[in-house]
């Protein structure tokens, strides 16, 4: 099974698009979601991101446990913007129309849903693709990537090393429990929560410290290979445009174009259906 994050390697549309096609291709999207309320536009988004990553041939079971994660955070986040701001989908639309009365200023409406409503939208719209871009890949192409559309090739390599490095940490994390495991250490649900939680102090301590040690090894090979010397740098992981990549950009910018003239189109970012 495939460790959390990391570069899944498929025969796919997706996969056979450049690092830097991908790249931009989510800020485009991302561009789109983020500065639109219009259901309208968040649904047709949201519907298009299932069929990208349905054509992508990644299975949900190898992502879902980042996406259970996100849910859990996205539901805090319901619930955070509905104890602070019970009343901002009423100041929004300009309506208020209650369907539970509740003490003090917490009476809920309509119109607080259909807010949340498209706040949760968003990040139904983004995280899929998100997660799609990282795991569609390489972090070596993502950094040519990087590189080529201006940004430093230091930097470019620190975040590939930074992709690299997240399924290390999981297989260390994994050897390093079992090898707990094996010594008595038990971390099995058997064991109560305060039980455990002190028990895997037992595998943080020694995968912060071989962590520690992994980055002093690099460190120290990139400063003998003379890394950050020159300004400019060839990439392995380089590939060229081709007619494919093209079509992907020029559909995700009409997408993007399209959703601008639709929200803005009255003035107004939010899409109100109850005037």
């Amino acid at each position: 099974m495939a460790e959390m994050l990391s570069y899944i390697e498929r025969k796919s549309p997706i996969h056979n698009l450049t690092g830097a096609t991908k790249l931009l291709c989510f800020v485009m999207w991302s561009t789109a979601a983020m500065l639109t309320y219009d259901t309208r536009v968040l649904v047709f988004m949201f519907l298009a991101s299932l069929v990208i990553f349905q054509i992508s041939k990644v299975k949900i079971r190898e992502v879902s446990f980042v996406l259970i994660l996100i849910l859990f955070f996205l539901l805090l986040n319901n619930i955070a913007i509905y104890l602070f701001a019970p009343q901002q989908g009423a100041e929004i639309y300009g309506t208020q129309t209650a369907i539970l009365t509740l003490p003090g200023n917490y009476d809920l409406t309509l119109e607080q849903l259909f807010y949340q409503l498209n706040i949760t939208l968003k990040y139904f719209v983004v995280i899929p693709t998100a997660l799609l871009f990282i795991i569609t890949t390489n972090p070596s192409e993502f950094a040519s990537s990087l590189n080529r559309i201006g940004v430093s090739y230091r930097i470019s390599y620190a975040v590939a090393i930074a992709l690299r490095y997240i399924p290390d940490v999981q297989r260390d994390y994994k050897t390093i429990a079992v090898a707990q495991q094996a010594r008595g250490i038990d971390l099995s649900k058997k064991e109560k929560l305060a039980t455990r939680i002190k028990n895997a102090a037992s595998i943080f301590t020694p995968l912060i410290f071989l962590s520690m040690e992994r980055i002093d090894v690099i460190s120290n090979v990139m400063d003998l290979r003379g890394f950050g010397k020159n300004k400019k740098r060839t990439w392995y992981g380089y590939r060229p445009f081709q007619a494919r990549d093209f079509v992907a950009l020029g559909l995700l910018l009409i997408l993007l174009v399209v959703s601008l003239v639709i929200t803005f189109n009255d003035g107004n970012r939010f899409y109100n259906p109850f005037v």
